[in-house]
């Protein structure tokens, strides 16, 4: 195989609401930090593991849009996307450096919408979106 493959696939749970950033030219990106879990047993004291992994997530456009629409903290979501690692400058002159998830494509799994309304499964119109670069997200979105 002479190709690479940067593919991330996650399930988990949103630790904040979306928070949006619009730009000029009427972009806008949504941010929101993902939580996986891992429980295992320690076979020496038999004792109950939990382990939490955060995960920076990143959605453009009408993705972001959708999610912040419909996304709360403490949902449930599956995403696929890139990952991608940036730095940039502070104020003070200091490098900083993160490591994100650009989303591609998503699923809500459950909504507190769906709970409180006490439904289960999804009554979200917008449920699953494929955001590809080579198309447009309103041709994306499945119903």
């Amino acid at each position: 195989m002479n190709g690479t493959l940067n593919k991330v696939i996650l399930i988990g749970h949103l630790g904040d609401e979306v928070k949006m950033h619009y730009f000029e030219g009427g972009n806008c990106i949504g941010r929101f930090p993902l939580a996986t879990n891992e429980i295992y047993i320690n076979k020496q004291t038999n004792e109950k593991i939990a382990s939490t992994e955060w995960h920076n997530l990143v959605v453009r456009n009408k993705a972001a849009e959708i999610c912040e629409k419909y996304l709360s903290k403490g949902d449930k979501i599956y995403v696929e996307g890139r990952i991608k690692s940036r730095q940039w400058q502070t104020d003070e002159g200091v490098t900083k450096y993160t490591t994100e998830i650009q989303v591609t494509e998503f699923t809500f799994l459950t909504t507190k919408k769906d709970i409180d309304g006490g439904k289960q499964g999804s009554s979200v119109d917008v449920k699953t979106a494929n955001f590809d670069s080579n198309s447009t997200a309103e041709d994306n979105i499945q119903y």
